[in-house]
């Protein structure tokens, strides 16, 4: 769990990076598919990932939209306010926490539960759906995108064995 998280923040990392090249306009622009856009996919990825290990632990939501947030360097400050807490939950993730339950009430007033390790794994599929989306965008304004391939980030460097 803990490496494709790691994953998806170096990943994620390497998009701000290359937004940085980025005209402001290129950023915002609306985009066909996804949440609209370069910037506002970044803002959801950050912001769903922090809203469910929130709400899982029973702490407050974030409802912030995303007009407060419209700048790279905001959305970048957002993640970075988000980043400690999520990451102490997923380093204090454990085997015991697989099957333990959240109970979401719908508009409709009907309860469905999920386990938690369903949505730390829904949490991961998210970002790396998105990085997908990121992509054809980055070539559609013809600029290669950062690699998404899970190969060559060091990510399991510190296994025995590895140098």
């Amino acid at each position: 769990m803990q490496t494709f998280f790691r994953y998806n923040w170096m990943v994620r990392e390497e998009w701000y990076k290359w937004c940085e090249d980025l005209p402001e306009e290129e950023l915002l622009k609306p985009r066909i598919g996804g949440v609209g856009g370069i910037l506002k996919t970044l803002f959801h990825i950050a912001d769903v990932e922090w809203s469910w290990i929130m709400v899982m632990q029973g702490k407050p939501d974030f409802q912030e939209d995303f007009a407060g947030f419209s700048s790279l360097e905001k959305v970048r400050e957002l993640d970075a306010r988000f980043r400690p807490e999520v990451e102490s939950f997923v380093l204090g993730w454990n085997e015991g926490l697989e099957r333990k339950t959240f109970a979401d009430t719908k508009k409709d007033g009907s309860v469905v539960t999920y386990a938690w390790g369903e949505i730390m794994r829904h949490v991961i599929a998210h970002e790396i759906h998105h990085i997908g989306q990121l992509s054809v965008w980055a070539r559609e304004a013809g600029k290669q995108p950062p690699s998404a391939n899970v190969i060559g980030k060091g990510l399991m460097d510190s296994l025995p064995g590895r140098a």
